[in-house]
């Protein structure tokens, strides 16, 4: 099977795997569990930032992030394809009871003007702007990257309205292999960070949520409320230090073989468009040829396992366990269906 659904798909590596079983472990929640405590400090020193706090998940982390950076009738400045807004089953409202201003930006980017020119002025008729998020990569936008000094600019936006700024890094490993740019870059400019384990690098489960100690010892109560506490969690925290340890420079080959596949789809006659290839996310249009679930159907008969985000909208995500031999094999396929 070749699944490019997406790269949360990938399974522990035998030297994941051995990490895990050898992993001490505790009870997290007394803050006892070796492991996770291991991982948070780990994270939080790359970064450069004072603390971080291990979830289950990149949904919760983020949904915590805005919890504390919020109170109930705040509002959220966020692109309109935003995870937070998007993917994560309205939790913002559900969850933190905030208003939300959606930004349109190309390919799911925002910029200081447009954060500028959304913030509400002081007036009871209107919801207080408090927090400005934005996701690198940007899933829907195709992988895309946010050049640095963008960021910077939307922080300094930020500081001059005295709003906070959280960051959907669940990829962001994939957008620092594709820019060069570092972890200390991100967590001298962001309140907030959050960056999942078991997309690109491979472990099953697990994210960390950085940020400062206050922030973070606000974070770990509201995980609690969310239900996320964990018991003898240092199992996952060990897939997720063996991660950082071993997956992080491997990411370029997820990018290589994105593009490679980008290269294809821009010639075959039955696909109308591609998002430019920045990274690990491929995302193409088809023509009227094929309908989008005739064409999953036609990849499914070959063993090849895809989703349509949008209708005659593909999405191909290379990861860990996607081979150069299995990118070759997709090749044929879809050389084939031309």
């Amino acid at each position: 099977m070749i699944d490019l659904r997406s790269d949360t798909v990938t399974r522990p590596t035998p030297g994941m795997l051995a990490a895990m079983f050898s992993a001490k472990v505790g009870d997290d929640v007394f803050r006892d569990d070796p492991s996770v405590n291991a991982l948070e400090e780990k994270a939080a020193g790359l970064f450069g930032m004072e603390s971080s706090l291990f979830c289950p998940s990149g949904t919760m982390t983020n949904q915590i992030a805005i919890n504390v950076h919020t109170r109930p009738g705040d509002e959220v400045i966020c692109h309109k394809h935003s995870h937070v807004y998007f993917y994560e089953g309205g939790g913002m409202m559900r969850n933190s009871g905030v208003s939300v201003s959606l930004l349109e930006g190309a390919r799911g980017l925002i910029n200081a003007s447009e954060v500028a020119s959304h913030i509400n002025p002081d007036d009871v008729h209107r919801s207080a702007t408090k927090l400005v998020e934005v996701e690198n990569t940007m899933n829907k936008g195709g992988g895309a990257c946010y050049p640095y000094v963008d960021l910077l600019e939307i922080r300094a936006v930020c500081d001059a309205n005295n709003l906070r700024l959280h960051l959907d890094g669940a990829r962001l490993f994939n957008a620092m292999a594709a820019t060069g740019t570092r972890p200390e870059d991100y967590g001298a400019i962001f309140d907030s960070i959050s960056i999942c384990l078991s997309k690109g690098l491979g472990a099953p489960v697990g994210s960390l949520l950085l940020g400062n100690m206050d922030f973070i010892h606000r974070a770990r109560r509201v995980r609690k409320a969310f239900g996320g506490g964990m018991r003898q969690a240092g199992y996952l925290a060990a897939a997720g230090i063996y991660a950082l340890d071993h997956h992080v420079e491997r990411l370029k080959e997820d990018h290589q073989r994105a593009a490679y596949l980008g290269k294809v789809l821009n010639e075959l006659s039955y696909v109308e468009s591609v998002m430019p290839v920045e990274t690990n996310i491929l995302i193409f249009t088809l023509t009227g040829r094929y309908s989008d679930q005739d064409f999953i159907a036609s990849l499914k008969q070959n063993d090849i396992h895809a989703i349509a985000i949008a209708p005659q909208t593909i999405r191909f995500v290379t990861h860990l366990d996607f081979t150069e031999e299995m990118a070759g094999t997709v090749e044929t396929v879809l050389r084939e269906l031309a």
